[in-house]
């Protein structure tokens, strides 16, 4: 079981972290649904190359911690990272779902833009499942 939700873990972080490289280099697929905006359509944030990158570089180190986690490759980590690794995940993707209560999560505010129609169908949604596979692989590795 650690398996199987470790892969399916790396591959959704592969999937996001590919997407954010695509963005950071100017690519438009999706760009516009993917940054919250006002009620009047204008974004929240216009993130450049260098915060895509780093969105990026979050996304890969938390699926090498998941592989090592769920026992796909052999790696030591720091006693802390060991201990609380997946913790800090789920805490991270379910804090994301709920949101900031305005643009962003389940508790928004501004519901009519596109970014909050794909916010409620997919992007809230898929935080909740990181969350809880993450809170799976803590409990059962």
């Amino acid at each position: 079981m650690q398996t199987a939700i470790g892969l399916i873990l790396v591959t959704i972080f592969l999937f996001l972290a590919g997407i954010h490289i695509y963005w950071g280099f100017g690519g438009k697929w999706g760009n516009d649904a993917a940054i919250p905006t006002t009620a009047n359509n204008e974004k929240v944030i216009n993130p450049k190359l260098k915060e895509c990158m780093v969105v990026t570089i979050v996304l890969l180190s938390l699926s090498v911690l998941i592989l090592i986690k769920s026992e796909i490759i052999v790696f030591s980590l720091p006693n802390w990272l060991q201990e609380y690794g997946l913790w800090i995940i789920s805490i991270l993707f379910i804090v994301r779902a709920i949101g900031e209560f305005k643009y962003v999560g389940f508790f928004k505010k501004v519901k009519t833009t596109k970014f909050a129609q794909m916010d409620t169908k997919y992007f809230s949604p898929l935080c909740l499942f990181i969350s809880i596979l993450a809170t799976t692989l803590a409990l059962t590795a």
